[in-house]
């Protein structure tokens, strides 16, 4: 036992006040105290040789040596931890946040590695104010990041990536086809970074903060900064391991009351046959035949060999088999880090090694990812230091799943009637047909190996998409201490990616029976040699620094794809994936090759007064290859400014900061390669040989970059020494001088040109408030909301030019007419009766066949829309929230995500629906049925059933008569299976007056059909749906062994946690799809939007939702 003694003491502040809730522990234990509320502590330490490290909130820690000493009072100096923080800027020049006079958002490594993600960026979710992140698909696929809104009608409007000053590769681009209707998402290249070596991620909002940057500045930047051997003293390894079972517990809305066909037929009531009973038609897309679970026996596949035989089926019940479930799997990810480091005078490096592997919610499924990281520096002397960062990243799958429609095995599963169990199709061969044809769901005596509908197990495991990529990157970088104000940078960055991808399509798939095969070999280098000089000096109360550097970009990009032409011969022999085993006429070839340089000069200037007043000042020139000569040198200037409003007032007590600040900043955006001169393409093979074309778009030699000019203001608010802190951010911007194509006459030879034109405007605001509601010995909890609202304008085009279209699908489209909002979904009208006169002016006008009728007028005239705005893809506002507790060694932390507002149309209900599968179509017929005089009825309540404003696409009526259906006789056979559409028969007269024939409301000359033939495929807003969500992105609970349990075995950390991320808590919808992935994947970039996306559509992107549970292992020694 060592001896003990007990030492007393009052602690205060700087100021002279008490402080309550001062931690006071002993240094290198967990053993502590809390001062009381006048400040006194007392506390027992080992006696001579115990340290005490004294800790509050907003206060610097300190420690001091007991010695002897039985009373040790303690006065705590102001940390001002706010106003001296140093966050990474442009070029990454490090710089107190207190002096910037722009918006910029840091987020720790520890709060991007704390729950485990496949890729780092989606950490980014519900953290930071203006920023939306959402992934289009299952793990591995693309992730899509915008900042403040579009600024750019043709371009992708990603940030550009930074990692520890190496621009890197990153485009939403990534969607390939081999094979028809296979389109599969290989993920963008950002990806390939590995989480657990981020340090911190930096966010360059505002053209302001990211100006350095040029042409590259405009959709903002997002800079990386990786961990280094210098967080501490000595040799050190640390071992990361990490497992997540991903469990579906949700899937599409489907309903399992009736199987396939077209009418529910009863044992006692169905069309005679030759075999006497029900014949269900497997190959029907409608499920509205017999109604399932009801004891009713009919012919249906599987079907016995003897069956088959003997030509005589055997009656069976009509069971219902809850697919999904059945079909997808529990998802597991692993990733296992190991980092080694060593900091001594001379030197500190840390290497790292991770290895991820992912098992999707699809069979067969996969992702795996390895990267190395070394990141080393060398003090050559006391003034002169040489530093690199270089990783390597491998990362691959067997079988990238293809989305959209086609090959897509989500879509297969959900055509598969509920009537037949997914669990037989396991077997994906027809036996006898192995190789040729697979084994899916026919009507009996039909000829199987007609194949119609696709086996779900057939796709995942006959078509793999897979690819390699293999990365290398970073930047070797010496920095020269010339004297003590003046330095010198010089790097060289690079990023080199070389990506395979294959396609092995076997035979048997209805898309391409004949099965395809492809290769297609990317590359892609960019080399960015930059240099900085920089001067720095204090001059009495004035700060001042300059710096001046220069930048010279090289990018090289090639494509090499060879493949079968689609549905072509195919492949030869069945099973044999190589280009020899193509016939030589059925080999489709081409390649590419871009190169880009861009040359820059940069200065920046930053002057501050008392540590109260910064201003900062900024210009580059960039001279692009990709413009004309007379027009490729462009200048953009920024200037920024900050006033710290305590500072001047001599504000203190509970006032921490008061802050404001504002900028104004120019960037642009050059264009791609080869858009001033046309260039020959490889085309299509003729015969033994091949063609060359030229482009369809007439290209211009005269083109300049587009220009973004924007401001902002904003204000940094902090209180109760920093316990309480607020930020606001409002932002406008114009991007002038867009570069995008315009229609041309056909008979010019171009169905385009190029053109500069048009003005889009972008405003918002950004709102951050976060707080530290308890901190003492044992407790902490903190917590924080970010806000973040953009809306984007369409101003200016081009004369004879009033709308832009990002794409049109479903009936609908996303196109923005002058003066509106980008992101607004337009839908075609519903002929209605539109004489004022008429008693039944704005009724749906309904033809002799009970159908209604859709305007496809989209715009007048004079170009003005007409067609209707049903949503717009963009939220109302983000916002996020994030907080985290800790009790001792137990800490947890969770961050939530609400997206408020928008519309998207699901392309997956709409085809269900059209096919009577989904519960929601069935739950939207009205049953009327009880409410008496169904015509008085509506008319009653014509303002909600047949006015404009009223429910859109009324239908009265059912699947049966228990459900409210009229009866409908087809084939001499008499079902409750009718509806009808309200509305009124008629036509105009010669002076445009509507003369009604009769009114179709349930009474008489009411017309009615089918309800599976009666859905209104001709409107989107029959599809489209509120896109409002709510997710728990991240939970996480942790336990930290305590030091004294590890120490003896050599361990200098040991924590356990159990986590779970992206849970669906709550949509708006509620139909079983996931709002954020309404991102339509396409193999060619869409409309004017430069993405391979169609933002606020999906089609069959509606993977499961889960619960994930995780578990992740820490140890450092």
């Amino acid at each position: 036992m060592y001896g003990q003694q007990e030492v007393i003491g009052v602690i205060s502040s700087d100021a002279g006040e008490l402080l309550p809730g001062v931690s006071v522990v002993i240094k290198g234990t967990t053993t502590g105290v809390t001062s009381d509320f006048n400040g006194n502590y007392n506390i027992t330490v080992p006696s001579g040789n115990g340290i005490l490290v004294f800790s509050y909130l907003g206060m610097k820690d300190k420690e001091v040596s007991v010695g002897n000493q039985s009373n040790i009072n303690v006065i705590m100096v102001t940390a001002s931890e706010e106003l001296d923080e140093v966050v990474v800027t442009a070029l990454g020049i490090s710089r107190e946040k207190k002096s910037l006079g722009y918006a910029v958002s840091e987020v720790s490594g520890d709060a991007i590695d704390n729950v485990p993600q496949e890729n780092a960026m989606n950490a980014l979710s519900g953290k930071v104010s203006g920023v939306a992140i959402n992934s289009t698909g299952g793990p591995g696929s693309t992730v899509n990041i915008n900042i403040r809104g579009a600024s750019s009608l043709s371009s992708d409007n990603q940030p550009l990536f930074v990692i520890d000053g190496t621009p890197v590769i990153s485009s939403v681009n990534n969607i390939g086809e081999i094979g028809r209707d296979n389109k599969a998402d290989y993920g963008n290249a950002i990806s390939d970074l590995n989480a657990d070596d981020i340090a911190s991620m930096t966010v360059l909002k505002g053209a302001s903060a990211a100006a350095l940057y040029g042409s590259r500045a405009a959709n903002g930047v997002i800079l990386i900064t990786t961990k280094s051997g210098k967080a501490k003293k000595g040799l050190g390894v640390t071992v990361n391991s990490s497992t997540v079972f991903d469990i579906p517990y949700r899937y599409l809305d489907t309903h399992r009351k009736f199987a396939a066909g077209s009418r529910p037929y009863t044992e006692d009531n169905f069309p005679s046959n030759s075999y006497g009973a029900i014949l269900i038609g497997e190959t029907a897309s409608a499920w509205a035949g017999p109604a399932l679970d009801q004891g009713i026996k009919a012919i249906h596949w599987p079907y016995t060999q003897e069956e088959i035989a003997s030509g005589i089926p055997v009656p069976r019940e009509l069971k219902s088999y809850d697919n999904a479930p059945n079909f997808f799997n529990t998802a597991v990810s692993t990733t296992n880090n190991i980092s080694i480091q060593d900091n001594t005078e001379r030197i500190n490096y840390r290497l790292s090694y991770s290895d991820l592997k992912h098992k999707g919610f699809i069979p067969n499924s996969d992702l795996s990812k390895h990267s190395i990281s070394l990141n080393s520096a060398l003090n050559l002397t006391d003034a002169i230091q040489v530093s690199s960062s270089l990783n390597y990243t491998k990362s691959g799958a067997d079988n990238r799943p293809a989305t959209n429609r086609g090959a897509n095995p989500i879509q297969a599963l959900y055509e598969i009637a509920p009537h037949i169990d997914v669990r037989k199709m396991k077997d994906y061969w027809l036996p006898g047909y192995e190789g040729f044809r697979q084994y899916s769901p026919f009507a009996f005596g039909d000829d199987p190996t007609d194949t119609e509908w696709n086996n779900p197990y057939f796709l995942a495991h006959e078509i793999n998409n897979g690819f390699e990529r293999n990365r290398f990157y970073g930047n070797v970088k010496a920095e020269w201490k010339i004297t003590d104000e003046f330095s010198a940078m010089a790097r060289y960055n690079f990023d080199e990616i070389n990506e395979v991808r294959e396609t092995k399509m076997s035979k048997g798939y209805t898309g391409d029976i004949n099965g395809a095969y492809g290769i297609q070999d990317i590359l892609s280098n960019e080399i960015n040699v930059d240099f900085l000089l920089t001067y720095a000096k204090k001059f009495n109360d004035w700060d001042f620094s300059a710096s001046l550097g220069g930048n010279k970009r090289s990018t090289k990009s090639s494509s090499v794809i060879n493949s079968t032409k689609n549905r072509g011969s195919g492949i030869l022999a069945p099973g044999l994936f190589t280009l020899t085993n193509i016939a030589p006429d059925n080999l489709n070839y081409a390649s590419y090759k871009s190169e880009r340089q861009v040359n820059s000069l940069y200065g920046l200037v930053s002057v501050g007064f008392k540590d109260m007043f910064y201003i900062d000042a900024t210009g580059r020139n960039d001279w692009s290859s990709t413009l004309p000569d007379n027009n490729n040198s462009y200048f953009y200037p920024s200037i920024s400014s900050s006033l710290l409003v305590h500072r001047a007032l001599n504000l203190a007590g509970d006032i921490s900061l008061i802050k404001l600040r504002a900028g104004y900043a120019e960037v642009g955006n050059d264009t791609n390669p080869y858009n001033l001169q046309p260039v020959l393409n490889s085309g299509n093979s003729w015969g033994n040989g091949s063609m060359l074309s030229v482009p369809g778009t007439l290209l211009n030699p005269d083109l300049k970059s587009e220009s973004q000019n924007s401001w902002e203001v904003g204000t940094d608010l902090a209180f109760f020494r920093n316990r309480l802190r607020l930020d606001f951010t409002y932002y406008e911007s114009e991007n002038k001088d867009q570069i995008f194509p315009v229609n041309t006459p056909i008979s010019s030879g171009y169905g385009s040109r190029f053109i500069n034109a048009g003005l889009i405007t972008s405003s918002g605001v950004e709102a951050g408030l976060s707080g530290t509601i308890v901190s003492n010995a044992d407790w902490n909890w903190d917590m924080g909301f970010v806000f973040g609202r953009n809306r984007t304008k369409v101003m200016e085009l081009v004369d004879g030019m009033n709308s832009v279209t990002f794409w049109e699908d479903a009936k609908g489209g996303a196109i923005t007419w002058l003066g509106e909002e980008i992101g607004n979904i337009i839908d075609r009208a519903l002929v209605r009766v539109d004489d004022p006169s008429s008693p039944y002016h704005g009724w749906p006008i309904i033809d002799d066949s009970g159908f209604e009728d859709s305007d496809r007028t989209l715009e007048d005239a004079d170009g003005k829309r007409v067609a209707p705005i049903i949503g717009n893809f963009n939220p109302d506002f983000n916002l996020g929230m994030t907080t985290s507790a800790s009790y001792k060694n137990w800490s947890i932390s969770m961050n939530f995500d609400w997206r408020k507002g928008g519309q998207f149309i699901s392309q997956t209900h709409r085809y269900g629906e059209s096919d009577m599968h989904t519960q929601r179509w069935l739950d939207g017929l009205h049953n009327f049925s009880n409410v008496g005089d169904v015509p008085s009825f509506l008319k009653n309540n014509a303002d909600k059933y047949l006015s404009e404003n009223g429910e859109f696409y009324v239908l009265v009526g059912g699947a049966t008569a228990d459900a409210g259906g009229y009866p409908v006789t087809e084939g001499g056979i008499t079902l409750n299976d009718g509806v009808f559409m309200p509305g009124v028969q008629g036509d105009y007269d010669d002076n445009g007056k509507f003369v009604a024939v009769a009114e179709n409301l349930g009474g008489p000359g009411t017309v009615y059909t089918r309800y599976q033939d009666h859905y209104g495929w001709d409107f989107a807003r029959t599809a489209t749906f509120d896109a409002d969500f709510l997710k728990l992105r991240e939970i996480s609970l942790t336990y930290t062994v305590p030091n004294r349990a590890i120490q003896q075995i050599g361990l200098q950390n040991l924590a356990i946690s159990l986590f779970s991320r992206n849970i669906m808590l709550w949509t708006k919808a509620d139909i079983g799809i996931d709002p954020e992935m309404a991102f339509q994947q396409e193999s060619s970039t869409q409309g004017r939007s430069g993405i391979q996306f169609k933002q606020g559509i999906e089609r069959f992107n509606v993977n499961p939702w889960a619960i994930p549970i995780g578990f992740k292992l820490n140890v450092s020694f």
